[in-house]
């Protein structure tokens, strides 16, 4: 790819992605990103927070959650998302096969069978309907029905009933702001309203398109788990709501208006979908540098510094509360731009 198409690339990216064109809530990000990679919890509500303009506090997110605004659940990739809680359902009609069956055979491992999956919804159902638990309470639940929880038996019990739409993640209790954890709760009774799309797997397509654009088929295959044969479907269904701006790469119909420069430096979260929601990453991270983000053989994608759209260090999210500088891949003559970014996020956890 030539460095203009390059530029331009990583130029349209930071605009869908909202960076250069924040929104005015946080509320507003998820809905416009739809699924925010949140197996970190904390990375995945800062992502909508360097959305958002002005002032943001991880609270006032945290605050969504308790009103039923925004949910937790494995969405996509067997992986924790953030998603608005009315496109749950649909979200799931689409990928929820999918995830069952790359975990069937791990379930087969772990002895989930029909009889297991009913014995746990048995010993969940007084929780539920008593306002939630959380995942140890829910353990412990297991195992006063015979159900050893361990060897990730538990996990993948929760993961099971939330792909078939009975559980979620919803209000956040105990610990500060940064340890705090969500209770499962019952979908039926926590998520109030539901959107029902026309053709649920263009919608897909769209809104992905929408908030990760520009982008193909084979980057939309790999962010929602499914194969590439329902991917190119997708796409095909999708005809006249997306714009085809180079071969079998698409756009949003409508960009969102810029309000930022696109040499702005942001710091970006653990696994923030600007990195991570692509098959291939090298538009915005030279190829000597993939190692050094991820994800690495831990699974990990490292928190990331942006500037003018190509990452050009990584951070820890700890080490940014204390003030610790960055590591850069190459010296810069101005760390203004980068204190300030991270000045941001300490903000944001602080309150």
């Amino acid at each position: 790819m030539s460095d203009l198409r390059s530029h331009r690339l990583r130029s349209d990216r930071l605009r869908s992605h909202r960076l250069t064109a924040p929104v005015q809530t946080m509320a507003d990000a998820a809905d416009h990103l739809l699924a925010v990679q949140a197996q970190d919890f904390l990375a995945g509500r800062w992502a909508l927070g360097a959305r958002t303009r002005g002032e943001v506090t991880l609270s006032a997110v945290d605050r969504l959650f308790a009103r039923g605004r925004l949910v937790r659940a494995w969405t996509m990739r067997g992986t924790l998302h953030i998603v608005p809680a009315r496109d749950l359902r649909w979200v799931l009609s689409v990928t929820a096969d999918r995830q069952r069956q790359q975990a069937a055979g791990r379930h087969r491992d772990l002895g989930i069978d029909a009889e297991t999956m009913d014995a746990a919804r048995r010993a969940l159902r007084p929780a539920l309907a008593d306002g939630g638990c959380t995942r140890a309470e829910a353990f412990a639940r297991f195992e006063s029905v015979g159900i050893d929880p361990s060897g990730q038996r538990g996990i993948h019990l929760l993961f099971a009933l939330t792909v078939g739409g009975e559980i979620c993640q919803g209000p956040i209790t105990g610990g500060d702001g940064r340890a705090r954890e969500q209770r499962f709760v019952a979908v039926e009774e926590w998520v109030r309203e539901s959107a029902a799309p026309d053709d649920p797997l263009a919608e897909l397509f769209v809104r992905y398109i929408d908030g990760h654009g520009p982008a193909g088929v084979r980057d939309f295959a790999w962010w929602s788990g499914l194969t590439l044969t329902a991917a190119r479907e997708a796409a095909e269904r999708a005809q006249g709501r997306v714009r085809e701006v180079d071969a079998g790469t698409y756009a949003a119909r409508r960009a969102s208006r810029r309000t930022l420069d696109d040499s702005t430096v942001f710091a970006l979260p653990a696994f923030d979908e600007y990195y991570i929601s692509y098959a291939d990453r090298s538009a915005v991270c030279a190829l000597q540098n993939l190692d050094a983000v991820g994800p690495g053989k831990n699974g990990m994608v490292r928190p990331t510094i942006i500037e003018s759209g190509q990452v050009i260090g990584t951070w820890a999210h700890a080490a940014a509360t204390r003030g610790a500088a960055p590591e850069l891949f190459d010296a810069r003559e101005s760390t203004e731009p980068l204190a300030s970014a991270l000045a941001r996020f300490a903000h944001f956890v602080e309150n």
